[in-house]
């Protein structure tokens, strides 16, 4: 199984500030909607607690990573990369939607990620690798530039060079 990401990065790889995303497009959502759709995905507890109402995502099978011992209804919970790994593995696809500290952990076994490059650069506080810059991936499609609300933009997706 190739395990793969989906983030909304700013013009400087920010992807956030003090929890939560500054800029957020319609068609990033459906974008996400449409990646996602019925696989698994692995994500921080806080990340999730910032979905409508705090819940795991519906029609997802979804892997809860955090630190702490509880339960969440209609998730897997789980306390570390490898337990996490483990769990993906059970799926047939899976992709790791944040928030930064959960896309560092799983960086070193991501194979493709679906970018979408927002052209603005609010201020943000985390951010997320610059795969432009990184010689072990390749931008392998480029969809043309889009516009919403005056906000340009555009979806990518990276696939990580393997030896």
């Amino acid at each position: 199984m190739e395990l793969e990401a989906i983030v909304a990065v700013y013009a400087d790889w920010g992807i956030g500030a003090k929890g939560t995303q500054p800029v957020v497009l319609k068609a990033d959502r459906r974008h996400f909607r449409d990646i996602t759709g019925d696989a698994a995905v692995i994500v921080g507890r806080k990340t999730m607690e910032d979905f409508p109402g705090g819940k795991p995502l519906k029609g997802r099978h979804n892997i809860v990573v955090t630190r702490q011992n509880l339960e969440i209804e209609g998730a897997q919970v789980v306390h570390d990369t490898e337990e996490a790994l483990a769990a993906a593995r059970e799926q047939e696809r899976c992709l790791v939607i944040g928030g930064a500290s959960v896309y560092r952990q799983f960086f070193p076994y991501l194979d493709l990620v679906h970018v979408t490059k927002i052209e603005l650069a609010p201020p943000s506080d985390s951010f997320f690798p610059d795969l432009d810059a990184d010689p072990d991936w390749d931008c392998v499609e480029e969809g043309p530039r889009l516009e919403e609300d005056g906000v340009g933009y555009r979806f990518c997706t990276y696939r990580r060079r393997r030896a």
